[in-house]
């Protein structure tokens, strides 16, 4: 109990602090939301009318607040689901461009992401076990696939499947043409969105599966040559048991380790792959804000992915400190 007590007062000290930092450091930098949205409104042709001066002090907050009641307002418009409004999309709410592109990146990377893992650390223990044979030969080749750069090996399965094949489309999440109205809850939306996943998922699986194969090959080696299975083998148990029960089982705890940490992330997305193919996930979102100075929409993203990060690695926690009892002693 002492240990679980610990980790959590742990990860609210580091809650609070992220998102004191997500406050702070937009602050830190050159120009504010309101600037940034009447240069927008006089650019696109607008007025900055004495109306319209007081809307923009209601929603990005008067210039003469103290930074210690802008602290205070965004903790309070957090707890009430408030993230601001986006300049660049004005006048949607950063939560509603949060909720449209966060289920793109979840499904795609989210379950390359599985994919991977699942390949790598199941070819990994396969060549860990029959190490010294032909399977060695597949190291090389998952160090070269874990060396490609996505943009590179994104570029080569477009060149490939997309112009030369005419297999998949180039960019986008759905077909835009057939579907006009946006998403819809339909058999052929979900057969245009699958057809549009498919080379940025395989751009995913194919630069992280070497990662995962060549690390769980390696602890799987280390774990072979431990007494306990050392015994288990002197003791005449079946081959399958000795690979499965006594070395695969405790060779993956650093690979789950890891996964859980890389789930962490998922939700930032894939950025470089989302900027090649234009998918409309959180990446090509923070990329927008970040280019547009969109101050609201970067501490909207920031936040999402700082909190999914946290809980991850929360959660990665109590894992091991269930099926680890040296981790709860330790702490």
């Amino acid at each position: 109990m002492k240990f679980y007590i610990r980790r959590i007062a742990f990860y609210l000290v580091t809650l609070w602090a992220a998102i004191s930092l997500n406050f702070f450091i937009p602050k830190l930098m050159p120009g504010n939301p309101a600037d940034i949205f009447r240069e927008n409104l006089l650019r696109q042709g607008g007025e900055v009318t004495p109306a319209m001066e007081k809307t923009i002090q209601l929603l990005f907050g008067s210039p003469d607040d103290s930074l210690w009641e802008q602290y205070t307002r965004y903790w309070s418009n957090l707890f009430q689901g408030n993230l601001g409004i986006s300049t660049t999309k004005y006048p949607t709410p950063v939560t509603e461009l949060l909720s449209e592109a966060l289920p793109w990146t979840l499904i795609l990377v989210g379950t390359a992401t599985v994919i991977a893992f699942v390949l790598g650390v199941g070819l990994g223990a396969w060549a860990g076990w029959k190490r010294g044979t032909w399977v060695d030969s597949l190291i090389p080749g998952s160090a070269l696939m874990q060396s490609i750069p996505y943009f590179w090996l994104a570029l080569v399965l477009v060149a490939i499947f997309s112009v030369n094949l005419g297999w998949f489309p180039i960019i986008g999440g759905y077909s835009a043409r057939e579907f006009r109205g946006g998403p819809e809850m339909s058999w052929e939306f979900i057969a245009s969105a699958t057809k549009h996943a498919v080379l940025p998922a395989a751009t995913i699986v194919i630069s992280s599966v070497g990662g995962w194969l060549i690390g769980m090959r390696n602890m799987m080696v280390a774990t072979l040559s431990e007494d306990y299975v050392t015994t288990a083998e002197a003791k005449g148990l079946k081959p399958s048991r000795v690979f499965l029960t006594y070395a695969t089982r405790n060779a993956s705890l650093p690979s789950l380790a890891g996964f859980t940490i890389t789930l962490g992330f998922v939700v930032a997305g894939s950025i470089v792959m989302e900027q090649v193919f234009s998918y409309p996930g959180i990446g090509k979102l923070m990329i927008t804000a970040v280019t547009q100075k969109d101050f609201a929409l970067m501490q909207g993203v920031f936040l999402v992915i700082t909190l999914t990060v946290l809980a991850a690695n929360f959660l990665m926690d109590i894992f091991y400190g269930l099926i680890d009892p040296r981790a709860r002693q330790n702490v």
